[in-house]
């Protein structure tokens, strides 16, 4: 699939605490770090979320499970946002930002399918945005089902919501073309 002109890749919560033991955690992270470095060599902003949770130490801003996974290898130059919510738009500068770099299209992978790439993912269609769920590059880990259900499951979901005005295409990263 060629991109549209204005995208940007969300990398949401791949972090230390989270992303240790995921399902297809090394998979996940080998193609996540080559998609990181197809956008920036695409000349596409590359926007880290990270997770600052009140009451789960490990997840608290500054401690050693919050740090980005360093196989990600984050510039100065990329964006990176805090959030407190699933939700990466809550509450956080993340719309604004968008704005400004004029983007129409996000490219999300990250951390807690069901939870906070699910939310952010449907929060950007009613923000205004088209997005991409790169099948490969997002995973959790066992809850109330597998965590290879679960990744599945939003894969073929979020592929089929509806809205009136923007979609969410899936597609595994080997089909992106930057």
């Amino acid at each position: 699939m060629d991109l549209p002109q204005h995208c940007a890749l969300l990398v949401i919560d791949m972090q230390e605490a989270l992303i240790n033991g995921a399902y297809r955690e090394q998979a996940v992270l080998a193609t996540l770090a080559d998609v990181i470095s197809r956008a920036r060599q695409a000349r596409l902003p590359v926007i880290f979320v990270q997770h600052n949770h009140a009451s789960f130490a490990p997840m608290r801003r500054g401690a050693p499970g919050w740090q980005l996974h360093a196989g990600l290898a984050a510039l100065d130059g990329d964006l990176r946002v805090e959030k407190t919510a699933s939700d990466a738009f809550y509450q956080t500068s993340l719309q604004q930002n968008l704005e400004q770099l004029g983007v129409d299209t996000l490219i999300v992978a990250g951390m807690q399918s069901e939870y906070c790439v699910d939310a952010t993912a449907r929060r950007a269609l009613s923000q205004g945005f088209d997005v991409i769920l790169l099948a490969d590059c997002h995973t959790t880990g066992d809850g109330v089902v597998s965590a290879a259900d679960i990744v599945a499951h939003h894969n073929a979901t979020l592929a089929n919501l509806a809205h009136p005005e923007h979609k969410i295409t899936v597609l595994d990263s080997a089909e992106l073309v930057f």
